[in-house]
């Protein structure tokens, strides 16, 4: 499968100016869908108070509930405005995620990958593409991930009788610098690169390639309706191939520490994902899936839809 690249495309635009459109584009759909990222933490948390307990020697059941009852506890009981707690850190997080991950694969599919003779871009190194600008994005903003993650989790600290751990975005950068230095700011680093390369075959990758499959094989032309087909695709796709390294990422994200910046409860990725299913089955690397799917498919067609219109209403050539 080959993507076809237009002729008479307008010229070139810095690649500033598209970082920023891409971080517009990123900001309004991740502020439409953040209550649903937040269901998705809360529910890739649960299992983890058993960990717990059965490590001091204890037991403990955990209360398992979807979705729809998570988020309506977490209306209930912090309030409805909790449902974009930690969306401060999360747009900042976006604005570098997405800004670097979109210019890096332009900049990739068009200059270094290169299009062949025939101006057709292969399957392949749109794959190769979409994973390497995707892990270069991730960890530039691995930082604002792991300070989201922390502050999506303060409400049910405080539900539980726990002093909270954050009070700010500020402070929880400050706090993440006094435990493990610098090198804390990118605690859990792995998995979150490892995540985002797999969201973004799914994402870019896909979006990118059956966008262009419409243009070659049906009537429809570079408008919304297609952008709409192909983003719904990519979302579907990025949220199968990205939950179970979500799921990791946020439980070593979200661990206690020691006084060293090491992590109490796991010693590294594989040892997270490792215990989730010993202790917890195979399902367990899905859980949030549903939440996970249903935030990827709404924000995924908002931030292409955006982001496409931005680039016309710029005259920028389509993506």
């Amino acid at each position: 499968m080959k993507l076809q690249v237009e002729n008479n495309a307008p010229p070139k635009w810095p690649r500033t100016t598209k970082f920023v459109v891409s971080a517009c584009a990123a900001t309004v759909a991740e502020i439409v869908t953040f209550p649903l990222d937040l269901t998705k933490t809360r529910l890739q948390i649960q299992g983890e108070a058993a960990l717990c307990k059965h490590a001091a020697g204890g037991r403990s059941h955990t209360a398992y509930r979807g979705m729809l009852r998570t988020a309506v506890g977490i209306v209930r009981e912090e309030g409805p405005l909790k449902l974009w707690q930690g969306a401060t850190p999360a747009i900042y997080r976006h604005i570098v995620y997405s800004g670097v991950r979109m210019v890096a694969y332009e900049q990739l599919r068009d200059s270094v990958l290169g299009r062949n003779e025939d101006t057709s871009f292969p399957f392949w190194k749109a794959v190769v593409g979409g994973m390497a600008a995707g892990a270069l994005g991730q960890f530039m903003a691995s930082p604002t991930d792991l300070v989201k993650v922390q502050m999506q989790m303060e409400g049910r600290r405080r539900l539980e009788g726990k002093p909270p751990r954050v009070h700010g975005v500020y402070h929880a950068f400050l706090k993440i610098l006094s435990e493990g230095g610098v090198r804390g700011l990118w605690a859990g680093w792995v998995p979150n690169v490892q995540r985002a390369a797999l969201v973004n075959l799914g994402d870019l990758t896909t979006y990118d390639t059956v966008k262009h499959f419409i243009l070659r094989n049906t009537s429809l032309e570079d408008n919304s309706l297609c952008h709409a087909l192909a983003s719904t695709c990519s979302g579907l796709v990025a949220a199968i191939m990205g939950t179970p390294a979500d799921v990791v990422k946020t439980r070593i994200m979200n661990q206690p520490r020691d006084g060293c910046g090491r992590g109490l409860l796991y010693k590294s990725s594989t040892d997270c994902l490792i215990q989730s299913v010993k202790g917890e089955g195979l399902k367990s690397l899905y859980k949030g899936f549903l939440p996970t799917w249903m935030r990827m498919a709404p924000w995924s067609m908002t931030f292409w839809l955006t982001f496409e219109q931005i680039r016309r209403v710029m005259g920028i050539s389509s993506f």
